[in-house]
């Protein structure tokens, strides 16, 4: 597995919710997740318009804090930025593989 691959993670719940971040229960289902990078936002409804990037803050596996989570593994983890009032169960957000951000 590249360990420099973007990586995905598909939501399973939405534990806390403020104006600027979320705390998501999440599955990883491809690639590696890093902290600190951005997330693309999959629409399950096809919307189109301008694309919307969260940050990954932190990830929580077993009640430790890590920096990266691979497949098949779930965690909790927590997103920022302006579209945390778009995640709901079943939406899938990808990571490019660069550090750009």
């Amino acid at each position: 597995m590249d360990d420099n691959a973007g990586g995905e993670i598909q939501i399973y719940s939405v534990e806390e919710r403020s104006a600027a971040t979320a705390t998501c229960a999440i599955r990883c289902v491809g690639g590696v997740v890093r902290t600190g990078r951005p997330f693309r936002l999959r629409l399950n409804d096809g919307a189109t318009g301008e694309p919307v990037f969260l940050i990954l803050d932190w990830i929580k596996l077993y009640g430790k804090f890590t920096d990266s989570l691979h497949p098949p593994y779930s965690a909790l983890v927590q997103l920022s930025g302006g579209g945390v009032s778009l995640l709901v169960r079943g939406l899938i957000l990808a990571s490019s593989a660069s550090d750009e951000s």
